[in-house]
Formats: structure tokens, C-alpha cells, sequence
């Protein structure tokens, strides 16, 4: 069951430490996705404040996201994964202050520059890994990165329930996301640790071409329009989620950590998997099939709205997103890897830009609609649905990828 593990144990120690790094990073993302919207409910927000503050940590990313996808080319990444290490909860300690003086101007700078900070790690880290670990090890690396992510969720939620069974009062929303962006700081230890001389070969190369061939951009294009649809429904529901468990059923933010820890679990489990399913099964099944199932554990989910007033419909919701966070995740270093390869090597850094700018400029405006989704009255169960809408069109257009990605790969235009 676990000895896919020996899988990671290949990797370069500098692309772990690094991975490490972003370890420390996604600790302070994941707490303040959990916990700020609750903070902010706590101090006499409401929710369309909540959704309009939400968007500018994404608007962040979306305004560097070109620029930095540009500017890694041919140039070491190490001193990004630095800056990203330290502002990154630096500006974490920010926003909370910020929230808790009113400070609503600031609030908007604190969250811009905070989600600004986290694209010196997000966007190079995949072709960072791309670029200097062994091709047979390509897989292995972004699912472990990828993973990051439900680590830090597991590790977060375990504290903030431990936490709130010790002293929920003492230990509130505000100590909580103090404490965690401190523990950000510990990925700048790690990244101190990396001395591994970056392979500048194949981006020097990169650049000398950039100067007589353009980016393949209707490849581009076409490689990034499920990824587009995907993410425009995520924006809908991921930011809200502890909301609707909040709002509907009313579970407390210890109750709802310790669930998100669970659900973390299985997504890590998931997604460490992925190089063997992907080896057993290969692109065209696995990641319809994850996807599809968690549309439909995501439907699920919503519709406990209609009977909540049931003790069972909390049950049936912990449930179903305990299913869809593994399912729907597990499928994303397959989806990254897929689009990198099908793209090409001249295009990976653009195109990570580009996926990072998408993700953000998608929750950005999926964030402005649910605030006025939120004005108008619409439940939680409508703003899901339409979500479950969205990522059944993106699975079609992932299959579609597929196909082309499988015909071009027979002619030789595709080369892992």
C-alpha cells in the first residue's frame, strides 16, 4: 500500500529541501484559507466583505504572474524561492493585523502583496523541478510538490483541533493565524540548505531561441482551457468552503480543522499515487475518472443544504468532502504534467505563468461574482452546483487534450 515511498527517496536532497520550503509556505496558506474568512466573520465582516478581500490575494498572483514567468528564464531560481520563503508570512503577520485594527485599506494592500509573494514559489517551482532533476524522476517531484499543499492542511488542521480542544477562547482565530505564519518562517532554514547548481543549459537555450521563434501560443491555448474552467468553478467553492460547514451546519473551527486534516490525508495519499496510476492506467483514464467522481461527491456535498436541518446532513457532508478533496486533487500533477510535456520545453515557464495567472485571475473574478451572488441571497448550494457545472465541462475538455496529446505524442511531437 505505501511502497510507492521508495519512488521519493530518488529525488535530489535540494529539490526536496526546496519542496520543503514550500512545505513552510503552503502551512501558512492553508491555515489562513481555513481560518481567515472566519477570522473576518469574528470581527463584524460580512460575507460579501469576506469574498471582495479574498480576491485581492489572488489579484496578486494574476499581476506577477507574467512578469516572473518571464524573468525566470535563464536566470537561477533559488533567490525567488528565498523571497517567497520570507514575505510570505511576513505579510501574513500583516493581514492579521490589519483585520483586527479595521484597517480595510491595508487589509486590500496586506492581501495583494500577500498573494504577490507567493508566485516566487509558484511559479518556478515546477520547472525548477523540470529543469534539474533526472527525467524518470519528472513525475515523482511535481506530485511531491503538489502535495505540499495537503501536508500542510494535514499538519495545520491537526493543531488548530488539538488547539481548540485545549483552549478554544485562549487559542481564537487570531493567535492561530499568528502562530502559523511565524512557522512560515522556518522555510527559509530549509532553503538555506539548498546548494544544488542550478542546469542553466537548457534555459540559456531557451532564451537564445526566444530571440528568432515565438511562444507556440495556440498550444499554448489550447493545452490551458480545461485548466481554465477548472479553475473559475475552484474559485466559486474552495475560498467559502469553511463558510458553508461554518453557516450550514453549523461546525465550530476545531471540528471543521480536524476534518480538513482527514481530507488532507487522503489527498496526500492520492497524490503520491499518481506515478504509479499514471504508469498502471496511464492520462486518457485516470484523470477523467478522479475528476468525474469528485463532480459528483461535490454535487453531493451541496445539496446537504436542502436538508440540514437533519442532524444526519452533516454526516453525509463530511463524507462527500472527504471523497471529493482526494479525488479531484489527486488528478492535478497529472494535469501539470500533461500540459508541460504537451506544450513543449520552450514554453514550460510561460505557460506556468500563465496556469498561475489563471488560477488567480479566475478566483479573482469566481470571488467578485460570489460576492454578488452572496448580496442577491443565493444559498450555498447554488454557488456549489454551478461549480459542479463547470468542472464537468472541464473534464470533457481534459479528455479532449488527451486525445490530441496521445495523436501527437504517435508523431513525434511530443517528448517528456
Amino acid at each position: 500500500m505505501f511502497a510507492f515511498i521508495k519512488d521519493y527517496k530518488k529525488l535530489k536532497p535540494a529539490i526536496i529541501n526546496v519542496i520543503i520550503a514550500e512545505f513552510f509556505i503552503q502551512l501558512v496558506n492553508a491555515t489562513f484559507m481555513l481560518i481567515l474568512p472566519l477570522y473576518m466573520d469574528r470581527k463584524g465582516f460580512s460575507e460579501e466583505q469576506i469574498a471582495l478581500f479574498i480576491t485581492f490575494r489572488f489579484l496578486g498572483v494574476f499581476a506577477l504572474a507574467l512578469p516572473i514567468g518571464n524573468i525566470i528564464k535563464g536566470r537561477v531560481m533559488k533567490p525567488f524561492f528565498y523571497l517567497s520563503s520570507i514575505l510570505v508570512p511576513l505579510f501574513g503577520l500583516c493581514i492579521v493585523l490589519c483585520v483586527n485594527l479595521q484597517l480595510t485599506t491595508w487589509i486590500y494592500v496586506s492581501l495583494l502583496l500577500w498573494g504577490a509573494s507567493f508566485t516566487f514559489m509558484q511559479i518556478p517551482i515546477t520547472p525548477y523541478i523540470l529543469r534539474n532533476e533526472h527525467k524518470e524522476h519528472h513525475t515523482s517531484g511535481i506530485a511531491l510538490s503538489y502535495s505540499t499543499w495537503s501536508f500542510a492542511g494535514i499538519f495545520s488542521g491537526i493543531i488548530i483541533w488539538l488547539l481548540d480542544i485545549v483552549n478554544p477562547l485562549f487559542f481564537n482565530e487570531e493567535k492561530i493565524l499568528i502562530l502559523f505564519s511565524v512557522l512560515g518562517f522556518g522555510g527559509v532554514y530549509f532553503m538555506s540548505k539548498v546548494n544544488l547548481r542550478e542546469e542553466m543549459d537548457d534555459a540559456k537555450t531557451s532564451v537564445k531561441k526566444a530571440k528568432t521563434y515565438k511562444n507556440d501560443w495556440f498550444l499554448i491555448f489550447k493545452g490551458l482551457i480545461p485548466t481554465l474552467i477548472i479553475a473559475t468553478g475552484a474559485g466559486l467553492t474552495i475560498p467559502f468552503i469553511s463558510l458553508f460547514f461554518d453557516k450550514v451546519h453549523h461546525m465550530s473551527k476545531g471540528d471543521f480543522s480536524f476534518v480538513s486534516a482527514i481530507a488532507a490525508v487522503l489527498v496526500v495519499w492520492g497524490a503520491l499515487m499518481v506515478p504509479r496510476i499514471k504508469e498502471n492506467i496511464g492520462y486518457k483514464i485516470a484523470i477523467p475518472t478522479t475528476q468525474s467522481l469528485a463532480v459528483i461527491s461535490l454535487v453531493a456535498l451541496a445539496t446537504t443544504q436542502f436538508y440540514s436541518q437533519y442532524s444526519i446532513a452533516v454526516y453525509i457532508a463530511i463524507v462527500c468532502y472527504l471523497l471529493r478533496q482526494p479525488l479531484m486533487n489527486m488528478a492535478g500533477p497529472m494535469t501539470s504534467e500533461l500540459v508541460m510535456n504537451y506544450v513543449g520545453e520552450k514554453n514550460r515557464e510561460i505557460t506556468s505563468a500563465l496556469t498561475a495567472a489563471i488560477w488567480s485571475g479566475s478566483w479573482v473574478i469566481s470571488g467578485y461574482m460570489v460576492k454578488i451572488m452572496f448580496h442577491e441571497g443565493f444559498p450555498y448550494v447554488n454557488i456549489f452546483l454551478i461549480t459542479a457545472a463547470l468542472y464537468a465541462f472541464g473534464v470533457l475538455m481534459y479528455y479532449f487534450l488527451i486525445v490530441d496529446y496521445s495523436k501527437r505524442e504517435k508523431q513525434g511531437l511530443i517528448k517528456p
